[in-house]
Parts: structure tokens; sequence; C-alpha cells
């Protein structure tokens, strides 16, 4: 073989790998065969947040019993932020966060309490101001004094089934977020363990994490699943693995998938430039069509693992209020009770 043929193999070769990885993370679907949207009872949940809300500009009191009372969710992830319950040094106000729990529990709503620094949604880390401000030591110990306070009030509501502690800890490549501080965060564990008996949430990326830190310190492994990400080199990649990928990667460290709840569940669109209130809607349909919201749901049925939250609620009711009732309505197919 002579020089020229060689290198034209190896040219034709290389378009055709590239021309094979754009299918795969570019054009192809990866949904699964079958979508029937087929759940057991209770095995879907959401996670409301107030700042969220806000940020859509909605009222977050009406947003919330909309949730409640024409969802009818079941099961609701409630981070309480640190910066929103103690805005001045030992001053807590829990006024918001009673609210929401009594409302949800007057009509039978299991929650998973999130706590900590590191909590869901920008910029992932919500220190109050003046806690920026202070030594580490004393961050520190005020960090466990407003985890001790929150969870010494509501431990003995029985519609806290879980609580989270930080929110993917582990994943430094998102958010802006101080380094973390490994020997904290398991001082945050023993701190809440030391007060309930409760089992304890520790978060991982699904798709960037192996999960073994986060197992080692959980009873319970929350990991988030997302389909359709934005790179500002690559634009809008699908990840190419099914639901096997999580449930053989549970397999492979030796997690039971009755240890392991989907606690992240891509259910919005990715921004990837200005405010999801303003998306439009072939902006919207670059990661979250209809099509691929109903495929990331089937998705996360097909790995059975404990229960499936998914992240956007308040965006689908941002939709519905603007006249696109569309994503509203398929949430509430499967949060219908089937009895």
């Amino acid at each position: 073989m002579n020089k020229h043929i060689k290198k034209m193999i190896i040219f034709i070769f290389f378009i055709a790998l590239i021309i094979f990885l754009w299918w795969v993370f570019k054009v192809a679907k990866h949904y699964p065969n079958k979508t029937d949207l087929q759940a057991p009872d209770n095995y879907f949940g959401i996670t409301f947040s107030t700042k969220f809300v806000k940020e859509l500009k909605l009222n977050w009191q009406s947003t919330y019993l909309n949730v409640l009372n024409d969802l009818e969710v079941k099961n609701i992830r409630l981070p309480i932020y640190w910066d929103e319950v103690e805005k001045t040094p030992k001053n807590y106000n829990y006024e918001v966060y009673d609210y929401l729990i009594n409302e949800g529990s007057r009509r039978g709503v299991n929650f998973i309490i999130s706590v900590g620094y590191r909590l869901p949604r920008w910029p992932e880390c919500h220190l109050p101001d003046w806690a920026k401000e202070v030594d580490e030591i004393t961050r520190e110990e005020r960090l466990l004094a407003y985890i001790e306070k929150t969870v010494e009030r509501y431990k003995d509501n029985e519609s806290i089934k879980y609580w989270q502690i930080e929110n993917e800890p582990y994943l430094s490549s998102f958010g802006i977020c101080p380094k973390l501080n490994e020997d904290l965060l398991k001082k945050e564990v023993e701190l809440v363990r030391s007060l309930d008996s409760r089992e304890i949430i520790i978060s991982a990326s699904g798709e960037l994490s192996t999960w073994k830190k986060e197992r080692k310190l959980a009873d319970i492994l929350g990991i988030t699943m997302y389909r359709v990400v934005h790179n500002p080199v690559f634009g809008f990649i699908r990840y190419p693995f099914g639901f096997k990928h999580y449930i053989y990667k549970s397999r492979l460290f030796g997690i039971n998938s009755e240890d392991v709840i989907v606690i992240e569940l891509q259910a919005e669109p990715w921004v990837a430039k200005g405010e999801m209130s303003q998306m439009s809607k072939e902006e919207i349909d670059k990661s979250l069509s209809q099509e691929q919201f109903k495929g990331n749901l089937q998705t996360a049925i097909n790995t059975n693992f404990r229960q499936v939250y998914l992240w956007g609620v308040e965006w689908w009711y941002l939709q519905k209020i603007q006249g696109n009732e569309a994503y509203w309505e398929i949430a509430k197919e499967i949060f219908k009770d089937k009895k």
C-alpha cells in the first residue's frame, strides 16, 4: 500500500468519525423505544425553589398552591436556603418555609428537606452576605448552627421523609462556590445523624460523577439526569447513553436500585443565553421539546430507581399562565393518582 492510499484511508476514517460523532451527540434523540409513561403511584416528585419562582417573576404562593392543588404533587424536594432564613447573624425567619411545609402536609405531601450552603439553583452556593465576610471557622460554626436549627424545627413533622445535605457537593466544576471542604461535609452529615434518624441523601451528577464518595456518606444516593446540555464550544449536546447506563453504573459500584433517587430530572429547557422566561419556542425545543420531555420521563422510569424528582415545575407554571399548557398537562398525567 503506497503512501497516498494510506493518507486517503486515514482521511476517510477521520471524516467518517466526525460524521458519526456529530450524529451521536448532535442529531440522534436517544429516546427509549417505548414511551408510555407508566410508573407506580407516588413515583414522581418535584423540586420547588422559592428563589427560582422569584427569578421567573412569579408569585411564590400562588405557584405553590397550583402545584399542590392542580398538579396534586405528593413528593417535594424543598431547599431551605441559608441566606433566606438567616439574613442577619443568629436572627432566623422560617415563616415562608413553615407555610410551604404546613400547606403540603395538609395535603399529604412528603418532603425532602435540603440544607447546607450549596443547594439547588444558580449560583449553587447560597451563603448569606454576612457569612462571606467572616473568617472560615466562624462561617463553619454558623453553617452548622443553621443546619441544626432547621433540622430541630422540622424533625417532629411526619411529612419530612429525608434530609438532603448539600447539593452535588463534589461537582466543583459547576457553580460559584468555595472549594469543597470534605471534613465540613462529614461534620454536617454527622450533625444531622445525631439529631434525627431519617435517611440522608447526598447527591451527585448522574453523568459527571462516579458516585463513590457520595454513596459512602449517604443512606440514599441522589443523582441528576440530564439528556441535552449546552457547551460553549460545541453548542447543544445530546447524551448518547440511555437508562441502562445509570443501571450499570449503580451495579458497578454495588449500589442497590432501591437506594438511588433521581433527585433532579431535566424537565426545563437549558438556557444557553438570556433568561428562561424570555425563551422562544425554537430555543426551548433545542433542549426540551414536548417529545424530549416525555423521553426524559421514560428514561427515568426505566431505571426503576426508588423515585424520580422533576426539575422545572416553576417554569411549567410560567408557560401555563403564558398560554402554553402542554408541559403542565404532561406533568398532570404523571402525577395523577391511578387508583
